[in-house]
């Protein structure tokens, strides 16, 4: 049986995918305006978007280690979910009906970020949940449901691309940002699997918050981490730089960054989904170090052909490169932590927190330097070395 017939079959599975594809849709509906609200609409500027940036990414990895090792301490990962949800929810409402400088750094810096411990979370379930079949379909299971992710970007960006170049505001995703929340509320409530439940065993881990922390920090998993964090950082550059290069003074504008962003997402999803088949019994760093080199080619590229129509050109590397990076590293921290899920998949969060923070020293030091262009290849050299001291860590 197929990973995608599982994932539609399965109960646990199947919610997982709803809930990661909502959550997919909220990112996707923020994420690439995030840098030009924060630098023209509330007028935070290069460096005040830098340390909100740097913010947010703490207190997202923060949430999510602390939920991932509550829910492994307790076995609630529902009652973990529906807390992170609740922020959302709040931040979106919060944005829709009093907008402002001071709501919007509460926001995005605090309340939005909280979600991320959903992400982990809908991972930790579905590694459980795919423990009851044969160990060769986990991984597909995996890539399916980040496949999940991704492939809200193909259908709600586009849509952003023809609200905007029909005039409508920024500002518009935050109510819609406020009913994707309600409705993953909803499902969470009516569809996660109850505690205590499960059609497998999840016992608490009886481990001290500290005890646990310990076990994440250890030399072995730490490096392997941030060396992964710095692979990630060139996405986040990606993000952080294309509104503010695709602007109307060479010839662009907020529709074009949602065309390129959701073409990329697009062509993602079925690479996500081909991946386990073709890669099946390669060595998982080395994917890595190859999809790096792709993704690098994309970012190191975009600043200067963001006034060419070669721009779109980009879209398939950054598409190959995007499916292995965002993929193979999940299996890959998922095994280094196996009988943690919930640990295992904040460890996610805390590749982010690497890699946001790296993407940030990149945008603080390359606009400080020059432009937008430096700031590219600061993170296509932090993600290249990265990947490649995975791959010697591993080979040793």
């Amino acid at each position: 049986m197929s990973a995608i017939t599982l994932c539609l079959r399965d109960p646990a599975l199947r919610t997982a995918g709803l809930v990661i594809a909502l959550q997919g849709a909220v990112v996707c509906s923020f994420g690439p305006y995030f840098s030009t609200l924060a630098v023209n609409t509330f007028g935070f500027g290069d460096n005040g978007y830098a340390i909100l940036l740097a913010l947010s990414s703490l207190v997202s990895v923060s949430a999510s280690v602390i939920g991932g090792i509550r829910a492994d301490q307790t076995a609630n990962r529902r009652q973990v979910t529906l807390a992170a949800v609740v922020s959302l929810l709040l931040g979106t409402l919060l944005l829709t009906v009093i907008p402002g400088p001071l709501v919007f750094a509460l926001s995005a810096a605090l309340l939005i970020p909280v979600s991320s411990i959903i992400f982990g979370q809908v991972f930790a379930l579905a590694r459980l949940a795919a423990s009851r079949y044969p160990e060769a379909q986990r991984d597909g299971i995996m890539a399916v449901i980040r496949a999940l992710f991704a492939a809200p970007f193909v259908v709600v960006l586009p849509l952003w691309s023809l609200a905007f170049a029909a005039g409508a505001e920024i500002t518009m995703i935050y109510p819609v940002g406020l009913v994707l929340s309600a409705a993953m509320l909803v499902v969470v409530l009516r569809l996660w699997p109850a505690d205590g439940t499960t059609l497998w065993e999840d016992h608490p881990s009886g481990l001290s918050f500290r005890t646990a922390l310990a076990e994440m920090g250890r030399p072995r998993i730490a490096a392997r981490v941030l060396a992964l964090g710095a692979v990630f950082s060139a996405s986040t550059v990606s993000m952080a730089i294309i509104s503010l290069i695709m602007i109307p003074e060479v010839g662009r504008g907020t529709k074009d960054v949602a065309l390129y962003v959701g073409l990329v997402a697009g062509l993602e999803v079925p690479f996500m989904l081909l991946l386990p088949s073709f890669t099946r019994g390669m060595q998982r760093t080395r994917l890595i170090l190859a999809g790096t080199g792709l993704y690098a080619l994309h970012v190191a590229l975009l600043p200067v052909l963001a006034v060419s129509p070669f721009v779109w050109l980009l879209v398939l590397p950054a598409a190959i490169g995007g499916a292995v990076t965002l993929t193979v590293p999940i299996a890959y921290l998922q095994d280094l932590m196996a009988d943690r899920p919930g640990a295992g998949a904040s460890l996610m969060a805390v590749q982010r927190l690497a890699g946001d923070a790296i993407a940030a020293a990149c945008f603080a030091i390359g606009t400080t330097l020059a432009g937008y262009g430096t700031v590219a290849l600061l993170g296509v050299a932090a993600s290249l070395l990265g990947a490649a001291a995975l791959w010697l860590a591993d080979r040793r």
